[in-house]
């Protein structure tokens, strides 16, 4: 049994769903989602919830039902409150700036690193060592900060790079010398 899969999703005021075939188009105040899902997986809709269901317990429809119900979730979070990941810069020098809506890092190689969002995400830079991705769609915005932190990731020895706002690097002990 799926527990993920049997919850409801409450729908908040201001979001409309609008289902054809196996695609839910899912509309609010931040933006609009759909995703097509599975042909086994049934929707249904009740009193501000939706219900999945699956016709069966075969391997390939209990993978898919709790997966189906968290991306259905995930949109209608996106489309109401909006997702967030927040970076940050440690190392001498390294520093992110606007210009307009492209982010430019400056992180120790011989040539800025820019980056432009894509449309329904947006990058804010509190400081010039913060970097704050937002967005309505859970996937897109996880993609470009991963894509972000990419660009130098944390170095085990002195834990300079780009790194998730309260992420654990493990650090390691360099040469010793007797």
């Amino acid at each position: 049994m799926s527990r993920i899969g049997n919850k409801p999703v409450v729908i908040p005021a201001g979001v409309t769903i609008d289902l054809k075939d196996n695609t839910v188009t899912v509309k609010g105040p931040k933006g609009e989602l759909s995703y097509t899902f599975n042909q086994n997986i049934t929707l249904v809709q009740n009193e501000g919830e939706v219900v999945f269901t699956r016709p069966d317990d075969s391997k390939e429809n209990k993978t898919i039902h709790g997966t189906t119900r968290a991306v259905f979730n995930n949109m209608v979070v996106g489309v109401t409150e909006g997702f967030q990941r927040e970076l940050e810069l440690i190392g001498v020098g390294y520093r992110a700036q606007l210009q307009g809506k492209k982010l430019v890092l400056n992180v120790g190689y011989s040539h800025p690193v820019e980056f432009t969002p894509e449309e329904g995400i947006e990058i804010e830079v509190p400081s010039n060592t913060k970097v704050i991705v937002k967005g309505y769609d859970k996937q897109k915005v996880g993609e470009l900060a991963a894509n972000i932190r990419g660009v130098r990731p944390p170095e085990p020895y002195k834990g300079k790079g780009i790194r998730y706002v309260n992420e654990f690097v493990r650090r390691k002990e360099g040469k010793t010398g007797k």
